[in-house]
Formats: C-alpha cells, structure tokens, sequence
C-alpha cells in the first residue's frame, strides 16, 4: 500500500520529478558513456596487433614508433634501409619479419607498402590472421589490395584502377597518375586500422617514386595521347559495360606473379616474429646497439601499457568529472524533495492522522527517492544505447574505436547500483525531516 501511495505521489509531481529524470537519466548516460568508450578504446587498440613480438625502425620514442607504425597515427621522421632490414631479418631465431613502407595516400585513406609475408603473417585481435572477403593478395607491382572500409566507403570493385597521391591526408600535392594500380582482394573487416588502409607491394611504392620511370611514362602518354583521343568515343561504351561489371573482372585479369620488392632502398619500419620468445629480448638489445644505423625495437605489448599509463590521468579526471555530474543530479532531486517537503506537511499530517506512524512517512518518502532514481538509470540506459548506435560508425571511421553495443557489464552494473545507492541515501535526508515532523505541526503551519 506504501509503495502505491509513494508511486501515486511521484506522478502528482509530474513537472520537478521530469527534470529530475532528465538530469539524472543525463548523468548515468555520459557516465556509461565514458566508461565503455575507455574500455572498448583500450580493446582496439590492443586487438589491433597479435603475434608480432617486435616492431623495428628509426630511433624515435617508443609511442610515437607504435602510434606511426601500427595505428597510422603521425608520421616517422627517419626511414630504415633495406640493407639492415636484411641483415636483422637474417639473425638467428626470426621465423618471419613484414617490411612497412609509409608516406602515400588515396583519398584520405594511408597507402601501406609490404610483401607477401604480410597476409601470411600480420595478425590482430586473438591471433586472428587477415582473411579475404574478395579477391586474393596482390601478385606483382601493379595491383592493390584494399581495407573493407575503403572499399565500402569509396565503393570500389575488383578489377578497378586507382591512382594512388604522395603525401598524408586528405590532401596531396602529387598524383602518381603514371602508375595506376588494379585491385585485386579486398580484406574483409577487422575493426582496426587494417580496414582504412590500401596495401601496395614494396615495388610499386619504388616505381612511382622513380623519377625515370614517370618520365618515360608521361613521354608515352603524350605520344598515345592524341591516338587514344581519336579512339575515345569508339570504346565509351565498351568502357561502360567494363565498369559495370568490375566485380567479375577478377579471374579475367590474368596477372603473373611478379617482383614484390624491386630495388626498394629504404623501408619505414617492420615487424619481427620469433621462433621462440627467448630471442626477443636478445635481439631487441641487439637491435638497439646496431652500429649500421640508429634503429629502435619496441615490444608493442608493453608500449602499449606505458601508452595507456600516460593516459591514465586523463581517464581519471574525465571519471571524476562524470561523477561529479552525477553527484549534482542526484543534489538536484535532493533539493526538489526538501523544497516540496514543505508543502506536503499538511498531506503528511493528514495520513499521521488517519493511523500512518512515523516509518510509514519515512517509508514513503525514501520510496519516492528510490522511484525517481532507478527511473533516471533506466532512462540513462535507454540514452546510452542510442548514443553508442549513433555514435559507432563514427568512432570507428574516425578513430579506428569499435564500441561495442552489447549488455551491460558488471562494472557498469556495479556503478549503477552505487548510484541507486547514492539516491537512496540521499532521499532519506528528507524522509528523516518529515519523520519527526509532529501531527501538531502539521496541523498548524503557519500562514
């Protein structure tokens, strides 16, 4: 009966108990909010490499050579030569080792050049190897294989031809118009930077950036130039029809193995994979003593560690801010429940004198606090739900962070009990006051 009357009284309140919700519903979402956006970014990150026991290349911090290599994050200020990488590659215990070649881009999207070992061997999350979706690896100096969300994003097809530009980001100041790449595979989608990044053979990063090369490239097209003109509208539909059926143009391409590495003479970074775990720890000493040329290796793992150790006191501070929002909300429905407290005492007083005893009006108003507050979480819950939907193929293009939109975890259910908690404490500050409130008083108040 207690509880009834305490629900019935929560909806006479319609106005102030609305924007108490509001605020505490608020509150619990950007608290949710954060703590899954903290974990599930601590997750990517960390599921974005597996397997690799080092990461190699120019002398340079620890982060900025995993952010740089791994996460496509800044850019290396040196490059490694080809002749180190082969010799380190060589030394007892590596059992595999992936060349990485930054610096070009598509459309915004980062140009990754390597060899075959890096289908065979790259792995992310658990262990988990690349696998396609489409197509197959590249097979010689002229094809691409793409991310999934390049490819989705950009709409391309097997079969197609891309000009890849010099330069990061969005905007390049050079187009290697002269060596055009065909895609041949698209990577299905891994949730890490794998999915944004086009993947080229060492090769062809040395073919456009020779200066020879392009020469007699553009000196062959302005010879054919005038030809193909002439041609142009002959084949425009044949070129139409093509276009429409890029996806089939796979097994039509008859593309012949070829040279992945060319006269490659420098390479940004690489990845090392050992036999045995014994050797890392040798070979990275090794490697930080080579006299050939300063060199760096880093084990990511605990790169990654120092990484969130340093991001540790951003975490904590953006927690005690949601905490304290969610302190304020729950202050606010103190401060409406002291402020109507008042008016009621004649409601109050009316049911002392109907038989109610003291923990009866106790009961009530802590009931009523209980009510407001478990509403506000679930009305948070519901917010935050709709946020992560919204806010997921954001996070994920723009950041590579794949939030998770699954049920709440057990932390997160713990932090909304303590808030339940924390409002139940709160509701029987008032609850008490109207406890010792007299029938005499509540019978004579004051005009």
């Amino acid at each position: 009966m207690l509880i009834k009357l305490a629900w019935k009284s929560t909806l006479n309140r319609k106005a102030s108990v609305a924007l108490t919700l509001v605020t505490i519903a608020i509150s619990v979402m950007l608290l949710l909010s954060v703590e899954r956006v903290r974990q599930d970014a601590k997750s990517s990150f960390a599921n974005t490499i597996s397997g690799t026991d080092l990461i190699v290349g120019a002398r340079t911090g620890d982060i900025q050579l995993l952010l740089s290599s791994v996460f496509r994050i800044g850019h290396a200020n040196n490059a490694v030569q080809w002749q180190s990488y082969e010799y380190i590659k060589a030394q007892r215990g590596v059992a595999w080792s992936i060349p990485i070649s930054l610096g070009d881009s598509h459309k915004g999207f980062a140009v990754l050049g390597t060899d075959a070992s890096y289908f065979s061997h790259y792995q992310y999350a658990k262990k988990q190897h690349l696998t396609f979706a489409a197509g197959r690896p590249f097979h010689n100096g002229q094809e691409v294989v793409l991310g999934a969300m390049v490819a989705k994003k950009l709409g391309y097809q097997l079969g197609q031809k891309i000009v890849i530009s010099h330069g990061m980001g969005n905007t390049s100041f050079h187009h290697h118009d002269d060596n055009p790449l065909v895609i041949s595979g698209i990577l299905a989608a891994t949730g890490t930077p794998v999915d944004k990044t086009l993947h080229v053979p060492l090769s062809a990063i040395e073919s456009m950036h020779s200066k020879p090369s392009r020469m007699v490239a553009r000196k062959q097209d302005a010879t054919h130039h005038e030809h193909e003109h002439e041609h142009e509208h002959e084949h425009e539909h044949e070129h139409e029809h093509d276009s429409k059926n890029n996806s089939a143009l796979l097994h039509n391409l008859d593309s012949k193995p070829g040279d992945l590495i060319g006269s490659t003479k420098q390479i940004t970074a690489f990845l090392l994979g050992f036999e045995s775990p014994l050797y890392t720890l040798q070979v990275r000493r090794n490697i930080n003593q080579y006299k050939g040329e300063p060199l760096l290796a880093i084990m990511p793992g605990v790169t990654l560690r120092e990484l969130w150790e340093m991001l540790d006191i951003v975490e904590k501070i953006l927690l005690l801010i949601t905490l304290a929002v969610v302190l304020i909300s729950l202050l606010g429905m103190l401060t409406s429940l002291l402020a109507t407290l008042n008016q009621r005492r004649r409601e109050l007083a009316i049911l002392r004198s109907v038989g109610a005893r003291p923990w009866h009006i106790f009961t009530l108003l802590i009931s009523e606090a209980i009510f407001i507050t478990v509403l506000g979480c679930a009305f948070g819950v519901a917010l935050f739900y709709t946020l992560l939907i919204a806010a997921q193929s954001g996070l994920q293009s723009q950041f590579g962070v794949v939030l998770s939109i699954s049920a709440l975890s057990t932390y997160e259910l713990t932090l909304l009990s303590v808030i339940i908690g924390a409002g139940t404490l709160i509701g029987a500050i008032p609850a008490a006051r109207a406890y010792f409130y007299s029938l005499a008083d509540g019978m004579q108040i004051k005009t």
